[in-house]
């Protein structure tokens, strides 16, 4: 959707009071051979991320995700990639969610471990060359995150 309008961020405080919105963070993840971390949840390819807590910056926020979601510590944020925004029905209410995305390093040795209580099964790590398996199943937003960051 594309809308045009002289002042973005009037148009965007408007636009956003429709909605329940909710802020979350997430990370593209680099290891130190330039793969990239990827998760399964729900059946789709995913990036890790979530909605920040009280008093969290969006940076805070995606480090956390990360490592809760992955099993991964010593992450190193190297940049500010983009923001994204999903609309989705949450009982009888419609939410906007806008999720900041950062790219980020990580030299360890861990594979990463899926946390199944937020239903992800599995971690992978993907060679650039094979993102066009990952885009097969997964979101617009996320293969916009991918896309921006190759």
């Amino acid at each position: 959707l594309y809308i045009f309008h002289e002042d973005k961020d009037a148009l965007l405080g408007t636009f956003a009071q429709c909605f329940k919105y909710i802020p979350a963070a997430g990370g593209l993840v680099r290891d130190a051979r330039g793969q990239m971390l990827v998760i399964f949840r729900g059946g789709v390819w995913d990036l890790p991320k979530g909605k920040s807590e009280k008093g969290e910056s969006p940076g805070e926020t995606a480090l956390r995700e990360v490592q809760e979601e992955c099993g991964l510590e010593g992450l190193i944020i190297t940049d500010f990639l983009c923001s994204t925004y999903h609309i989705y029905r949450l009982k009888d209410n419609f939410v906007l969610k806008k999720t900041d995305w950062f790219s980020m390093e990580y030299n360890g040795k861990r594979k990463g471990v899926p946390n199944e209580a937020e239903d992800i099964t599995e971690v992978r790590w993907i060679k650039p060359s094979k993102v066009d398996e990952i885009f097969q199943n997964t979101y617009p937003s996320i293969m916009e995150v991918i896309s921006d960051s190759l």
